[in-house]
């Protein structure tokens, strides 16, 4: 049994694997979110845009585990499971830091993935149902128009030179199309909204990826205090036997 001060090691320890395991469900939840959230914007995202959410939601799964396995180390007192249990939080540390620092990288990359998916996709939106309905939920949800604004569908040769998909429009009058020119018809384009969104939510995730990440190398220092006064109190037995 460990005593004095590595008794509230102990304790702490357990209270931290406790957080770990939260935390682990809120990676699990918000990944499972970003990827909900974003699946109908599938058609304006690059493949590697989805790596980062399924990562949060692997990542979650894996603190979770081992979470329970350093919560089991700490009661029992166990000193190979907790060294375990300190390599593999290590480990996970790594992965969350390297996660969170790729997130802000990304940043970077985001306006040219958008730009060249949606310019791409505009013409091929009388052609192409699922592109259609693509641009359709996006216009309605973030409430925009176009790439950079109403204009660009004439632009690009929609129906005639100033009608635009009626999901440019709100609150559109029965029977009525609509028109770059409409009091209805919103002005912002899209492809800076989705990228903002995009911006700030990468922001996000990589705060809370780095903010954990650090707070975890606490675990790690408890997790070591904790089997290193293991040690010593076998050690001490073993003498006292001998």
């Amino acid at each position: 049994m460990v005593s004095g001060g590595m008794t509230c090691v102990k304790y702490l320890l357990f209270l931290f694997n406790l957080i770990f395991a939260i935390t682990g469900i809120v990676f699990i939840s918000v990944g499972a979110v970003i990827l909900v959230v974003y699946n109908g914007y599938n058609n304006f995202l690059d493949s590697w845009f989805f790596a980062a959410p399924l990562l949060m939601i692997v990542v979650g799964v894996i603190v979770f585990l081992v979470s329970f396995f350093g919560c089991c180390g700490a009661v029992k007192e166990n000193h190979c499971m907790i060294i375990t249990f300190s390599v593999l939080l290590l480990l996970i540390f790594a992965l969350e830091l390297g996660a969170g620092i790729t997130g802000y990288m990304m940043r970077g990359e985001v306006a040219n993935m958008l730009e060249n998916r949606m310019n791409g996709t505009m013409r091929q939106y009388n052609t192409n149902d699922d592109l259609r309905r693509s641009w359709d939920i996006m216009q309605h949800d973030l409430q925009c128009c176009g790439m950079n604004g109403p204009a660009d569908w004439p632009r690009i040769g929609f129906i005639d030179n100033s009608v635009v998909p009626d999901s440019c429009c709100k609150e559109l009058p029965s029977q009525s199309k609509c028109d770059v020119n409409s009091i209805h018809v919103y002005g912002d384009g899209c492809m800076m909204k989705l990228q903002s969104a995009i911006e700030n939510n990468a922001m996000i995730l990589g705060g809370v990826g780095i903010g954990v990440a650090l707070i975890q190398l606490i675990g790690v220092i408890f997790a070591c205090c904790l089997a290193r006064s293991i040690r010593r109190e076998y050690e001490t037995v073993e003498t006292t036997a001998h």
